[in-house]
């Protein structure tokens, strides 16, 4: 028969090594649990009109504004044509917030006619436009300076996230704006009391292919513009370059397919005017915004830091430099096929139903 001393030492040892394995098992750091991030107060500044991706690139932000991800603030529209802004309101108003305000440059670049934002602006069935909207001819339209001033003095600190699609115009201008009845700040004191980041689609950073060597349009379009955003702008900036739209493409099946929730949807149609189909279109300025709204999903690598300079060829050139205000993105073919996947869903998304 074993004595009480032997049983009892065997249940306190067994006691003590459960605890202390209790003890290790609580020191172990917890998987950490994704928490929801902030909604991601949004200003799009875009040239839609040009190119059918500005159209798809506003869809997307409507999809993840229904997903609580993001808010749009304001539109301000750099394409100098009187239908741009009414396409614009098209779009919003289709999406149920056709009360986004919108802005227009004055006097700006690229005035000539777009056929898909003219459809969009002005396509009637009946006596009725086909895509409502209130907004009747750009000139109309506010400033953009205006509208910027004004959206950003109405927002907290650090929390605005502007989004360019398309020339610099009204940032550039924006940066030049004195105090007034608005805000007791200049425009480039505005910005970086207001702006977190701004996400640019502009330039071109990869040059190990001959073909790539060229001045991007969105910068070569207004280059003294597109020379003083990046030069003046006093937040971080975020560039998404032309290489990175040509790697990641909508395919012509999901524009023929995924929009047909509805009979007339203004992207599908807007896609079918500005391409001759089958086109598989790059998705230039979408990968802005999914950055702008989702920059830690893993879509996109991130460069050094450093500094872009807008050169007087319209080149752009990237330095790198620690601690410096500029990076650009990259994709690898894993990430270039998630982007495309995830943005093809995102733009061809319904509207959110209204109660």
């Amino acid at each position: 028969m074993l004595s009480p001393r032997p049983i009892a030492l065997a249940l306190l040892t067994g006691l003590l090594l459960g605890i202390s394995a209790m003890t290790a098992q609580a020191d172990k750091p917890k998987p950490e649990i994704p928490q929801p991030k902030p909604v991601v107060n949004l200003i799009f500044d875009t040239d839609l009109g040009n190119d059918i991706d500005d159209a798809m690139a506003l869809a997307t932000i409507h999809a993840l504004e229904n997903r609580g991800e993001c808010k749009l603030l304001a539109v301000t529209v750099t394409k100098d044509n009187e239908d741009a802004a009414p396409a614009v309101d098209a779009i919003n108003t289709f999406y149920g917030r056709g009360d986004i305000p919108i802005g227009v440059v004055k006097g700006g670049v690229t005035p000539e006619d777009s056929p898909y934002a003219k459809h969009l602006a002005r396509c009637k069935d009946g006596d009725k436009f086909r895509f409502p909207h209130d907004l009747i001819n750009g000139s109309d339209a506010p400033d953009a300076t205006e509208v910027l001033r004004k959206t950003l003095a109405s927002q907290p600190d650090g929390s605005v996230v502007i989004l360019q699609v398309g020339f610099s115009t009204n940032l550039a201008r924006l940066l030049d704006s004195q105090p007034d009845a608005i805000a007791p700040l200049s425009g480039k004191d505005l910005v970086k009391k207001k702006v977190a980041i701004l996400s640019v689609m502009a330039g071109k950073f990869d040059k190990t292919k001959k073909e790539h060597n060229f001045g991007e349009y969105n910068i070569v379009k207004d280059l003294p513009a597109a020379k003083k955003v990046f030069a003046e702008w006093p937040t971080p900036i975020v560039a998404s370059g032309w290489e990175i739209g040509e790697a990641c493409r909508v395919q012509a099946a999901s524009i023929v397919q995924d929009y047909n929730y509805v009979e007339h949807h203004p992207v599908k149609e807007g896609y079918l005017i500005y391409c001759k189909m089958p086109h598989n279109r790059p998705l230039y300025d979408l990968t802005s915004v999914l950055y702008a709204v989702r920059p830690d999903r893993g879509y996109f690598t991130l460069s050094k830091p450093g500094k872009i300079v807008i050169e007087d060829d319209g080149f752009s050139q990237f330095t790198e430099e620690a601690g410096g205000p500029h990076r650009f993105l990259t994709v690898d073919p894993v990430q270039q096929a998630l982007v495309s996947e995830s943005l093809s869903v995102l733009s061809s998304e319904p509207p959110k139903k209204q109660q």
